[in-house]
């Protein structure tokens, strides 16, 4: 996201941005109707703490005969329920970690925590991307994806065919690249890739040699600590200001 991107632009542009969260799950309300509590789930800013299993927008047997009510229930209660479980396991694992001072196994409990939150956010994002029969794609994101594609039908082909190319446990992921203001067709086929989907980047760190090598050679360490003594929090906590806006 741009340093100046405001909140209503990023809203009506970027769904997949504020997935994030939902994670924290919970119903919409009663009130609400299907799709209503969908995005709900999605925008809502969810309370500090525990991550929940969200409900589904529907009904088990309510996407079939695309998918039985079975298969949404097991890939749901089950599997996605999993996801959850791990990710407040992991986030216990790296407070005990914290507390002891301890970081040995820094580098798989990170792991998890992208793996379970990735999962999390992934397939809250899943749900809420089918409804029964299904919506036509109309509005603002019809008129993107015209001017980004040249039409919906080449748009429809690539997403179809990225989709089935992804590899292994892949997912094919529609995004909004807020830095070229366009629509994007991608593929996750490792779906941590050691971050959790949705997040906001407030400050990064390169630790790809080419940034210290010459200066460092393989001490990667004290680079590290270098950068942190030259490290812009006015800038991060500017961006930290942005992102509590979007949810």
């Amino acid at each position: 996201m741009r340093d100046g991107m405001d909140r209503r632009d990023f809203m009506k542009t970027v769904g997949i941005g504020s997935v994030a969260a939902a994670m924290a799950g919970g119903t919409a309300g009663s009130a609400l109707g299907a799709e209503e509590a969908g995005v709900a789930a999605i925008t809502a800013a969810p309370p500090r703490g525990t991550y929940v299993l969200p409900e589904l927008p529907y009904a088990y047997g309510a996407l079939e005969p695309f998918l039985a009510g079975q298969t949404l229930k097991l890939h749901h209660d089950k599997h996605h329920q999993g996801y959850v479980n791990g990710l407040n396991a992991t986030l216990e694992k790296l407070a005990a970690a914290r507390q002891a001072g301890d970081y040995g196994a820094i580098k798989r409990l990170s792991r998890s925590l992208a793996f379970h939150g990735s999962g999390h956010v992934l397939h809250t994002l899943y749900w809420n991307s089918m409804t029964p029969g299904g919506a036509a794609l109309t509005g603002p994101l019809a008129e993107a994806v015209a001017k980004d594609f040249g039409s919906q039908e080449a748009f429809l082909a690539q997403f179809a065919a990225a989709t089935r190319a992804a590899e292994a446990s892949g997912w094919g992921v529609v995004a909004y690249e807020p830095m070229g203001r366009r629509v994007l067709v991608l593929q996750a086929e490792k779906h941590q890739n050691l971050t959790v989907w949705g997040v906001v980047p407030l400050l990064v760190c390169d630790v790809w040699e080419h940034a210290y090598y010459l200066d460092y050679q393989n001490r990667r360490g004290d680079y590290v600590k270098g950068f942190l003594g030259a490290a812009n929090w006015a800038f991060a906590n500017r961006r930290y200001a942005q992102a509590r806006k979007l949810g």
